[in-house]
């Protein structure tokens, strides 16, 4: 099923998501939303508080960059990050038309269970290390807009709003 994305100003993007306490058929069938509505709308990851879902799952799909097989993670933490970093431009399906230069570190290591209960432990590198990065910032109410300068942030909102603005217009 797909779901509805929230945007920017919705308060579930803003609250620390929940911990899933058991993997089970609702998280399963939550994982598949989330797969379905990440392909609907062009996105390369998607985490439950992006569809309305205060839980810990995420879903991250690179391989049309880098042919890494799509995942799906539920209590995804930051093991391990480089300290070397890369600038790359993010943007975010719950922030349409806004995108922005964001440093994040190069590589990380992320433990989490996967749909059927399993520990998993995964190194990442590229997009997929970037994705993994801004899906487990949703989880924790973090958007890339909070990664920006302040100056930054501000021309982004500004654009964000006029964006909405015109949309609401039509």
């Amino acid at each position: 099923m797909i779901r509805e994305i929230r945007l920017l100003g919705d308060p579930v993007l803003r609250r620390p998501a929940d911990p899933v306490p058991a993997v089970d058929d609702d998280v399963r069938a939550l994982v598949e939303d989330l797969m379905h509505t990440m392909y609907e709308a062009d996105g390369v990851g998607l985490a439950a508080p992006q569809v309305g879902v205060s839980l810990r799952v995420i879903v991250v799909d690179t391989r049309e960059e880098e042919g890494a097989d799509a995942l799906a993670l539920i209590n995804p933490r930051i093991a391990e990050s480089s300290l070397d970093t890369e600038k790359v431009e993010e943007g975010c399906l719950s922030v349409p038309g806004v995108a922005d230069i964001v440093e994040r570190p190069a590589r990380v290591v992320v433990e989490a269970l996967d749909p059927s209960g399993a520990p998993v432990r995964l190194a990442a590198d590229g997009l997929r290390a970037r994705a993994l990065q801004h899906e487990v910032d949703h989880l924790d109410g973090v958007l890339f807009l909070d990664r920006l300068s302040a100056l930054k942030r501000r021309l982004a909102l500004q654009k964000w709003r006029k964006l909405r603005d015109e949309e609401a217009a039509e």
